[in-house]
Formats: C-alpha cells, structure tokens, sequence
C-alpha cells in the first residue's frame, strides 16, 4: 500500500503541510492534464487550510472543487460544508462559478440528490455507469468513531461498491457522500486529523486486523497515493504497521 503517515508539531503545522502537498498535487495535475479536481472535506479542522489557499495566486479558472459529502441541509445552513468553504476560501477568489461542484441538497429527497449529483460527476468525468473517475485530491477529515465523510460505522453506506453517491446516515441526520470505491480511485487521498479524541479510533484504523465496518477509515485503500498527515495530539501514539 502506497500509504504515508506524518505526525506534525501541532495544528498550524499542520496545515502548512496539508497546504504544501495540495499545491504540489495542482501543479502536476494541471501540467499533465490541464485542470486540477478537488473533493473537500467538512469539519472544524480543514477550515484553516481553506482559508490558506485562498491566499494564494493560482490558477483558479483550472481549479475544480467537490465535496466528500455533505449534510441534506440547504447551502446557506450553518451547518453546510459548502457554506463553510465558500465563507473560507471561496467567496475570496476568481473561481469561475461553474467551476464549483456542490452536492444539491434541495431536491426535498436524499436518494433523488445522490443520483442527481452522481450523473453531474459522471457527466463531468466523461464516466460510463460501473467506472470510477479519479478526482487528483480527496481531502478527508475522521471522526472519533473512526467514520470519514459521512460513512458512519454500520451503516448501509459502507455496502455500496457499484456507485459514486450515496445517502449516508447518521443517527436520524441524512447526509450524501462519496461511495468508498469512488474514494479509492483517487490519485491522492489526504486525511487531515487533529486532536487526542483521535487517538483510540487511529488505534485500530492502524491496526493489522479490525472491523472495517466498525471502523470504516479502514475501507480507505485508494490505487493512488494515502496520506495521513497527523498533529501530535492525534498522532503521536500511532503504531505504523
């Protein structure tokens, strides 16, 4: 497994470093393909690493932004990881608008949205029905459950394997997410995970043998590149088998 695992200092390193790999990620994807695609993720954490990047001078017109997932609440919600990475990052650049992929949300019906958006991204990759397209990056986020976009443990969303969407459920909260094999067809999948709450669940996601519907992180075996870029408090205990 093509896996890469670094424990930084603390939060602000961090981010550097998330920021470091993603614009040397753009900068290959755009030299080799002529744009660069992106899936973000939602959280407390990557917040500062949006509003890193919309520091920037870059290419924004080659730029493609997605998400991971997203909670069935409308854009302008609180608790919207679109609304959050507009407020961020990009409502400050020159993004073209056509240019952001956000995961419709209004459609008054999850199922109807997670097929909506899964003929978008099809459409947009050129993706025949039962292909994966490669996003170039994949930001993730984990919780302490060891969930990751909205692929909670024991839930039916870690049994989908033949789509790119889907409804993901946590307690009575709808969401729609990435299918796992979608995330795995990635170049790059980079988790970014902060905080000692993060300790137990790194335990067994690093552990040789566990449940991987228990601890669905573990589903996360892209063909590309896997990187786990850690804060100390997150990390220093990690055990890298």
């Amino acid at each position: 497994m093509n896996r890469k695992v670094e424990v930084l200092t603390n939060q602000t390193a961090l981010i550097a470093r998330s920021l470091e790999l993603i614009l040397a990620k753009m900068q290959i994807a755009i030299a080799q393909r002529g744009r660069f695609t992106i899936a973000l993720a939602g959280g407390s954490t990557p917040k500062p690493l949006y509003e890193a990047i919309a520091q920037q001078n870059l290419p924004w017109d080659k730029i493609h932004v997605f998400w991971g997932d997203e909670r069935y609440v409308p854009p302008n919600h609180p608790d919207s990881n679109e609304r959050m990475a507009r407020l961020a990052w990009l409502d400050h650049v020159a993004i073209p608008a056509e240019n952001i992929h956000a995961i419709p949300t209004q459609d008054g019906d999850p199922a109807i949205s997670a097929a909506k958006h899964e003929q978008q991204l099809r459409e947009f990759f050129q993706s025949a029905p039962g292909t994966f397209p490669s996003l170039d990056v994949i930001l993730l986020g984990m919780g302490d459950d060891a969930h990751t976009a909205s692929l909670f443990p024991h839930t039916e969303a870690l049994k989908v394997g033949d789509r790119l969407v889907t409804v993901g459920n946590k307690d009575e909260n709808q969401r729609i997410t990435f299918t796992y094999p979608f995330i795995n067809a990635a170049h790059c999948v980079m988790f970014v995970v902060a905080g000692a709450n993060k300790k137990p669940a790194l335990a067994q996601v690093f552990a040789p043998v566990a449940d991987e519907s228990t601890y669905p992180s573990r589903l996360i075996q892209p063909q590309g590149e896997l990187w786990w870029l850690l804060d100390a408090a997150a990390g220093s205990e990690v055990q890298i088998n």
